[in-house]
């Protein structure tokens, strides 16, 4: 399918914009908590809304490499940003979560798991690409020999209403990725936002039951072809206006036929090992798990967190970190997103998000250090 082709098939209609309000208050007579985007701290975050006020109308954001500063439209955009901080992962695969307790007992302690409520999400203002990685992360989390009950259940639970991007920011090279910026399925309910002429109107798409559930309370207009004309051009700017390119032609073994040049030193040079482009992945999946014991000794438990390929532990044996290095750590996280993935699971691990570009203290870009090993190697560096 391709970007044009998301508007064709099923059911469309216009919801109004002062009606948007309508559909959270319809999510949460549903039982779901609506998580969505909103100014905090001078960023866009996904946080629990009440309300369509919370939004961030009228706010847009500028992102180069190493810099993110939000901006007043000339408009009064609901979605008018590229990307927020960090994606809807750590609503599905947690941050951290206790994976069971114990206590001493007389000759003996008590195991127990914790059992708590699973979350009812619904994922206001999902884009292409973070749709694109919750479909990678259930290959991870489902689609494989030891499920994880808690991400499986939180992503069964999950209701998403996507939003089709119709501008690109500095760092988004999606369609390079081919996950965007059109959603090509895998939401309950997709929005294009229309503004033109003094118009304000969402195109909606259903694509579950759910979602036509959700729809049906609604007051919906009927949509027109220019109406999805205009949809499909706005997501055509959007693909013709990435501010990034990945040439991921021959990509895998070019990375993995030279595991082993100087390239991977200059990188390092630069790079911090801060792990910030891991926090803000919305693929990475590493993890670890740790014991904390209560100083009496009495209690204990094994809790689960996030953890990151850059950090110096991550690959400790007992004679000793495999990766002491700075050039190995960056080595393996960019081989695994653009090489090992595919080996793995078919397809790249990355989906052109640009989060990491973003957020790189020391602005270093993907896209540029893979076109750079690219130049290194064919022009013999």
């Amino acid at each position: 399918m391709t970007n044009a082709d998301a508007f064709n098939g099923g059911p469309v209609a216009l919801l109004a914009r002062n009606n948007i309000d309508l559909l959270i208050q319809a999510l949460k007579t549903a039982g779901y908590t609506v998580i969505g985007p909103t100014v905090d701290a001078g960023a866009v975050v996904y946080r629990p809304v009440e309300s369509a006020a919370e939004l961030p109308e009228g706010w847009g954001s500028r992102q180069e490499a190493g810099r993110y500063r939000l901006e007043r439209r000339m408009d009064k955009a609901l979605f008018g940003y590229v990307a927020a901080v960090q994606s809807w992962k750590r609503y599905l695969f947690q941050p951290s979560r206790t994976l069971w307790r114990s206590k001493r007992t007389v000759g003996g302690f008590s195991v127990h798991t914790p059992q708590e409520p699973i979350p009812r999400y619904a994922f206001l203002g999902a884009r292409a690409c973070e749709i694109a990685a919750i479909r990678l992360q259930d290959q991870v989390f489902i689609q494989c020999d030891y499920p994880d009950p808690d991400y499986r259940a939180r992503r069964e639970a999950a209701f998403t209403v996507a939003v089709h991007c119709t501008e690109a920011g500095g760092t988004c090279f999606c369609a390079s990725m081919d996950s965007g910026p059109a959603v090509r399925g895998g939401y309950d309910l997709a929005l294009t936002e229309l503004l033109a002429d003094r118009r304000h109107d969402f195109l909606l798409q259903t694509g579950s039951q759910r979602g036509e559930a959700i729809a049906a309370t609604l007051p919906l207009r009927p949509a027109s072809e220019i109406d999805l004309e205009a949809a499909r051009a706005g997501v055509a700017t959007a693909a013709a206006s990435m501010g990034r390119k990945l040439e991921t032609n021959g990509l895998k073994n070019l990375i993995q036929q030279n595991q082993e040049h100087p390239y991977w030193a200059e990188v390092a040079d630069r790079c911090l090992a801060c792990t910030n482009c891991t926090a803000v992945c919305p693929t990475c999946f590493c993890h670890t798990t740790g014991d904390v014991i209560a100083l009496d000794g009495q209690s204990a438990e094994r809790q689960q967190r996030w953890d990151s390929c850059f950090s110096l532990d991550f690959s400790h044996l007992p004679h000793g970190a495999v990766r002491s290095g700075v050039n190995t750590r960056y080595r393996q996280w960019m081989s695994h997103k653009l090489a090992h993935w595919v080996d793995q699971f078919g397809e790249f691990g990355c989906v052109g998000c640009g989060r990491c570009v973003t957020w790189c203290p020391a602005g270093i870009d993907i896209t540029a250090e893979a076109a750079a090993l690219r130049q290194a190697v064919e022009g013999g560096g």
